[in-house]
């Protein structure tokens, strides 16, 4: 069933971070690519997306740069996981069915936990239950509970705490009145969206579901934005909470928050988009950081030692790393971005080759 990428296009591609493992799949049933980047302090945790790439190479970019997220992600939060990441090649709108989610769990399951699967962009709970027919490797709750928890609200907890703290360091203020714009009101997004209101901000929203737009405008009284406008609105802090890459060298100048804040995996383009943001004075909360709840909420249920008040401490603690982040770049000058790295790297490679 498996079939390799050819050895030479992983490592010559610019994404390939000494990924430990990288495995695809092409059939009629499922075409789907797993990598594994790091598992120094435990398994290659992280969801299985599936979206419709236009091609092998994009998904391969995607899963390298996601799967690198994941080791820096359960790293920093302090977690006993390394990075792991699934791409399905697909529209989960059109294009999913049960006997290609069976294949998936096949195919994580032939890995034998060197990757732990979860939900991700374009699947769900119920996905994930249809992959675990097939796979021991996916988190879960103690039987008697429900077999596996959706861990949007918790991602979304650690987003809202972060935005929190990123006012506060800014503004040395609450959220009470503070304009937000959120680009994507997903499972996420719309959970945060109902958090900032709940505090007072002043939320704008966009989408390009304008069902799930409609929905937050209706439930949650914010207002909305074409999703092309955005980036760009004219706010107090933009929360990426789509996909990756929002934030590059070409809109930061357009861009008119002071405060990136947002649930994305990989919100910056580059390394050089963390020095421009720096430069331009825009204060960016590391965005795996900031989103980690779900990863830490992943963690209690794999571990089997789960309570909500256990996973809130744990995501709670996502604020004092984020303002010692923030110290420490005015103090040295640096990206925040590249501050997260290296504490992440201190963890997961050790203090001497991470300085």
């Amino acid at each position: 069933m498996n079939q390799k990428i050819h050895q030479s296009d992983i490592e010559s591609h610019p994404d390939f971070d000494g990924h430990e493992k990288v495995v695809s799949t092409q059939s009629d049933t499922l075409r789907a690519i797993i990598a594994v980047h790091n598992t120094r302090l435990g398994p290659g945790v992280g969801g299985c997306r599936m979206f419709p790439y236009p091609s092998h190479q994009d998904a391969l970019a995607d899963v390298l740069k996601l799967s690198r997220g994941m080791t820096y992600k359960s790293a920093l939060a302090g977690l006993t996981m390394g990075g792991g990441k699934a791409v399905i090649i697909g529209d989960p709108s059109r294009d999913k069915t049960r006997d290609m989610l069976l294949a998936m769990g096949d195919f994580v399951e032939s890995l034998q936990g060197r990757y732990i699967t979860a939900e991700d962009s374009g699947t769900g709970v119920a996905d994930i239950a249809v992959i675990r027919e097939r796979t021991r490797y996916v988190p879960g709750l103690p039987e008697g509970e429900a077999s596996h928890k959706d861990p949007s609200p918790v991602t979304a907890l650690g987003v809202f705490v972060g935005i929190t703290e990123a006012v506060k360091y800014r503004h040395d203020s609450d959220l009470r009145g503070i304009r937000v714009a959120i680009q994507g009101v997903g499972n996420v997004g719309f959970h945060l969206a109902r958090m900032l209101v709940e505090a007072g901000a002043i939320v704008t929203v966009a989408d390009i579901n304008q069902k799930k737009v409609a929905r937050a405008v209706a439930e949650l009284g914010v207002t909305s934005l074409p999703i092309e406008d955005i980036l760009t609105a004219d706010v107090d802090l933009l929360s990426p909470c789509a996909l990756g890459g929002a934030i590059n060298i070409h809109n930061i100048d357009a861009i008119r928050a002071g405060i990136i804040a947002g649930a994305a995996n990989n919100q910056l383009q580059s390394l050089a988009t963390g020095r421009a943001l720096l430069d331009r004075g825009l204060l960016y909360a590391p965005d795996y950081l900031v989103n980690a709840g779900g990863v830490i909420d992943i963690h209690y249920q794999r571990v089997g030692d789960y309570s909500e008040a256990t996973v809130r401490d744990h995501v709670m603690q996502i604020s004092g790393k984020l303002r010692e982040i923030f110290k420490m770049s005015d103090r040295e000058q640096k990206p925040t971005n590249e501050v997260a790295d290296r504490m992440a790297e201190a963890v997961f490679i050790g203090e001497r080759n991470a300085a």
